[in-house]
Order: structure tokens, then C-alpha cells, then sequence
């Protein structure tokens, strides 16, 4: 939903002084910020940035590539465990291990 006309855009109170001292000293420099709920308001931007949310823009997820089936299947071979036999005792579940009835 969007903020009504009247009230105007929001912008953190720690960022708009930030930007304010900015203007007073005539400086055009990048600011860094994570107020991700601040409107962009008009200082040194382009035509393109005006009345977007600052973070809209922020990468929020790393995209690491798609799998193919031959990664699927190494996956599973290597978190697979071993076959019978294959682990150290009592790791297969089988009885090994403690002691038996009527021994």
C-alpha cells in the first residue's frame, strides 16, 4: 500500500540529516544506508531513482546457479551412506553391538 500524497514521502530522521548537511556544504556523494522504508528523496539522483524505496533495489538473495543432474546425483552418492558392511560396527542399524538372547 502507499503513503497518502498529503503526508508526503518518509525518510529516516538519521538520514535526513545526514543528506541536509549534504546540501548545506554543496557536496554530491554516495550514501550508504539500510533504511530500506525511506523514499528516495531529490538530491543528487537520476530521473529513474525519484519515488522508488531505497531498498527496493537491494539484492536479498544470492543466486548460486542452477543444478544439473549430474550434480544432483554426486550429492546424493556422497551423502549416502556406505553399503552393507561398509561403516564401522553397530553404525548399520543390524545387530551387532550388545548382547544376545540366549548366549
Amino acid at each position: 500500500m502507499s503513503r497518502s500524497l498529503k503526508k508526503g514521502p518518509f525518510v529516516d530522521v538519521p538520514l535526513l540529516e545526514k543528506i541536509e548537511v549534504m546540501n548545506r556544504g554543496g557536496e554530491k556523494k554516495v550514501i550508504k544506508t539500510w533504511s530500506r522504508r525511506s523514499t528516495v528523496v531529490p538530491v543528487y539522483n537520476t530521473e529513474n531513482m525519484v519515488g522508488h524505496k531505497l531498498g527496493e533495489f537491494a539484492p536479498t538473495r544470492q543466486f548460486k546457479g542452477h543444478t544439473t543432474k549430474a550434480d544432483k546425483a554426486a550429492q546424493l552418492a556422497a551423502a549416502a551412506p556406505a553399503g552393507p558392511g561398509g561403516g564401522p560396527a553397530g553404525a548399520s542399524g543390524g545387530g551387532g553391538g550388545g548382547a544376545k538372547a540366549g548366549a
